[in-house]
């Protein structure tokens, strides 16, 4: 595999925003005209063939294919638990504590479509994940996820509790510790493949 280091000359983005961001890869994703069918498997979207993150994944297929499936599964199964608005801001707390601005910027703007509150995740965005929140399953939601980002083992009983206290079940929790330990691990696969960029004018 020819493994390039390409950099362009446009000023990656340091601030966490809402704004749809580009991502260029340090190394050489897989060309378009280059993808297999077995590609296509791992992709599972033939859709994120146009991103240049999944290409560059997809030059291990099987294990793109696993990670998906498991991504799909954390966000989008909604048989009961955690609603898609909260799975999503728990990304998006995840994503504030690593820097990593471009996923920040994908499930934030998740989180405010599906929680119709799109100042309460800007407040998130510029403030951090400090920044007041009133809805206690916000808050509860946003402290364990720091807690999980910042060192694993200081997630602890008090953060359980708090989460049950905000009027989560056990299944909910679950699902709040997933959406955050799975972007722990994201987050800091892009940040060490690539960068964001600006978005398109």
């Amino acid at each position: 595999m020819s493994e390039t280091i390409t950099r362009t000359t446009t000023e990656a983005p340091n601030a966490f925003t809402q704004a749809e961001l580009g991502w260029e890869a340090w190394l050489e994703p897989l060309p378009l005209e280059e993808l297999t069918e077995r590609h296509y498997a791992g992709l599972v979207d033939k859709g994120r063939a146009n991103s240049p993150y999944f290409r560059l994944l997809v030059r291990d297929p099987d294990i793109l294919g696993a990670r998906t499936r498991t991504d799909n599964d954390i966000f989008y199964n909604e048989k009961g638990g955690l609603t898609r608005a909260l799975r999503e801001l728990s990304a998006t707390a995840a994503s504030r504590t690593n820097g990593c601005i471009f996923c920040a910027s994908v499930h934030s703007r998740f989180a405010s479509h599906h929680s119709k509150r799109p100042d309460d995740v800007q407040r998130l965005l510029d403030d951090g994940t400090a920044a007041p929140q009133d809805d206690p399953q916000w808050r509860a939601v946003i402290d364990a996820s720091v807690a999980l980002t910042v060192i694993p083992n200081e997630f602890g009983a008090e953060n359980v509790r708090a989460l049950r206290d905000a009027g989560l079940d056990d299944v909910a929790i679950i699902d709040a510790i997933n959406g955050a330990a799975f972007f722990n691990w994201a987050n800091r696969l892009m940040l060490s493949l690539g960068e964001p960029t600006p978005p398109k004018a």
